[in-house]
């Protein structure tokens, strides 16, 4: 039979009021007593029964992660760190999509509310960017969190990082390599982390007095697919970039794939850089040179904020974690 917390409470030596405040992470237990509870509990093999659970707290224990249009790689990283943050406070994380060419997303989204009892949720691009969407959880009294907005929004906690930066970076290291003829492939206008590393890349190229050819910029949509339609634009032109950076990695193996498919080599006639780190940076032959966004990180520290949140709302700010530079061998000095 399974186990309860009567089987727990007796295993450990505690009352089962004290079993309930170890396993709703509850402040002043002694170590040791705690402890001996999560022993027992292991022991045990206990599992809370989460609705029994929200109704002696009036809480769900669930927390939602909302989203449209984005990269596979994107979301699973930043699904794994919201679920591994929610696995140690005891929670669970619902992840909804949503078919962002609908003309109804917001009546959508709040009829989904309606049907899904959450404490509160984790809003991606372009969800986190979105007043009508705001106005809607503020209406409904529901925590959010919003994961790379635009800008920060009045009393409520975000989670970034600097995409403008992160660009320039990438950017300035491409011209340091004797790269002066760079195309760019944009990600979806609605993302605003799209129009963030757009713009890192122009300012880095303005800051060294280099030109931009708008016949090497072009949009995608953070797919593969649209990598390659990108790519083949570019190339298809009669004067040719020795340099193309992605804004993300996606795009950027789209990119490789038509190098390779026209016998372009890569990275000898045409350096690829990326943007994210996601596995597939390191699947890709030759490996990807890219951002490394702590994707991983920034679900964990979304989830963590909406399970634990600040006690002072003047402690209410905008997150902004640090990025990395990662060199691999899709790139090279311009011959």
């Amino acid at each position: 039979m399974k186990a309860t917390i009567t089987d727990v409470a007796k295993h450990a030596g505690v009352s089962m009021k004290t079993v309930s405040r170890v396993l709703n992470n509850e402040p002043n237990v002694a170590e040791k007593t705690r402890d001996k509870v999560l022993e027992a509990a292991k022991a045990l093999r206990y599992t809370p029964n989460l609705a029994a659970r929200g109704l002696a707290s009036s809480k769900s224990y669930l927390i939602a992660m909302m989203f449209g249009s984005s990269s596979p790689n994107y979301l699973a990283n930043l699904q794994a760190g919201a679920i591994e943050a929610c696995r140690e406070n005891g929670f669970h994380l619902v992840v909804e999509a949503f078919d962002m060419t609908s003309d109804h997303i917001s009546d959508d989204f709040e009829r989904r509310l309606e049907r899904l009892p959450v404490d509160g949720i984790i809003l991606t691009a372009p969800f986190s960017d979105s007043p009508e969407i705001f106005k809607i959880l503020k209406r409904l009294n529901i925590d959010f969190v919003p994961v790379a907005p635009s800008h920060e929004i009045e009393g409520i906690s975000s989670v970034k990082m600097d995409n403008v930066q992160a660009a320039k970076e990438m950017t300035e290291y491409l011209i340091g390599l004797g790269h002066t003829d760079i195309g760019f492939i944009k990600g979806p206008p609605k993302h605003s982390s799209s129009g963030h590393r757009f713009r890192g890349f122009k300012e880095a190229l303005a800051a060294h007095g280099l030109d931009l050819n708008p016949d090497w910029v072009v949009g995608g949509d953070f797919s593969f697919k649209s990598g390659v339609d990108a790519a083949t634009k570019i190339l298809d032109n009669e004067m040719l970039p020795s340099a193309i950076f992605a804004s993300n990695d996606d795009m950027a193996a789209g990119v490789v794939s038509v190098a390779g498919g026209r016998g372009i080599s890569v990275p000898e006639a045409l350096t690829v850089a990326g943007f994210d780190d996601t596995p597939l940076a390191k699947i890709l032959w030759p490996q990807l040179t890219t951002i490394k966004q702590p994707i991983y990180d920034m679900g964990h520290r979304a989830a963590n904020i909406l399970i634990n949140p600040p006690k002072d709302e003047d402690r209410l700010t905008s997150y902004c974690m640090e990025h990395d530079l990662i060199i691999r061998d899709s790139t090279a000095p311009k011959s």
